[in-house]
């Protein structure tokens, strides 16, 4: 994801709300739901878009600022229902360096996590008008996410059962975690999503790591594996939107499970390129 692109000219002023722990204390990875207040009225989002946060500098090279991308976990009408907030989930990064070696913090995660409630944080945006709910209420949504991409699909389950209500379309969440625990908005601390599972549209189906303890990779390629059939028959639906959130190496497996699907590399390389040039395929994938 190229963060130049990105216009930053235009900033707001948020101010830290909530800063609640998702995952068990006991947890490898730590992962929270922050929520920020902006007074501005003029600062105004959907769901599938993303906010910029602006962290202060100096920093390394001499950057005076550090910019990254996180996408909004809340609903148009704003976190449980204040159209002054919106939340985010964000886990606490980590990276090797390429020249030391050595394990460093991830500048925007840490900024974030250990913001307390009543610190001011810089925002920009909104951005990204290309993973947005189509308005047809008869269209099918299957949504694919792994991790932290969970956000966009949390606005997306809670704003067309809460807000639009009349939704008609089939929706199906496949979501993946290291451990039951981290299926987060689905597990023990909240379950947000968890609530919608008696809805007549909506089915989520979970994939975990076959061995979290060494970091294997989740099997949302088997989970979508398991579930051909209904997939490419959504798939083959006119009405069918498909959307994919999270880290880009955690989809890995995902070309090889599609194209078993679709029972050759040639028909889902076809297929998926039909659905991107007719606005039916949105990707939010970062590094």
């Amino acid at each position: 994801m190229n963060l130049n692109k990105y216009d930053i000219s235009t900033t707001y002023k948020a101010t830290v709300s909530r800063n609640e722990r998702l995952t068990p204390e006991d947890a490898r990875d730590e992962v929270r739901h922050i929520v920020l207040n902006i007074a501005d009225p003029s600062f105004v989002f959907v769901e599938g878009q993303s906010i910029g946060v602006v962290v202060p500098g100096p920093h390394d090279f001499g950057n005076p600022y550090h910019f990254r991308l996180y996408s909004i976990a809340s609903t148009r009408q704003g976190e449980d229902s204040n159209l002054a907030e919106l939340s985010l989930c964000v886990r606490r990064c980590f990276y090797i360096d390429d020249v030391s070696g050595e394990r460093q913090k991830g500048i925007a995660s840490h900024y974030l996590c250990d913001a307390p409630p009543g610190k001011e944080i810089t925002i920009t945006g909104p951005y990204g008008r290309q993973f947005l709910i189509p308005r047809d209420n008869s269209a099918n949504l299957l949504l694919l996410g792994v991790g932290t991409g969970i956000a966009p699909f949390r606005a997306f389950v809670k704003h067309i059962f809460d807000e639009r209500r009349a939704w008609e379309g089939k929706v199906r969440l496949f979501y993946g975690a290291k451990t039951g625990m981290e299926l987060l908005y689905m597990n023990d601390i909240k379950n947000d999503i968890g609530q919608y599972y008696q809805q007549g549209t909506f089915k989520a189906f979970e994939a975990l790591s076959p061995r979290p303890a060494v970091d294997a990779p989740v099997a949302i390629d088997r989970t979508l594996e398991d579930n051909a059939e209904e997939i490419w028959e959504m798939i083959q639906d006119p009405k069918t939107y498909v959307y994919l959130a999270g880290l880009s190496k955690t989809f890995k497996g995902l070309d090889k499970a599609m194209t078993n699907i679709a029972g050759s590399e040639e028909g889902y390389r076809q297929k998926r390129q039909e659905m991107l040039q007719q606005g039916r395929w949105a990707e939010l994938l970062y590094d």
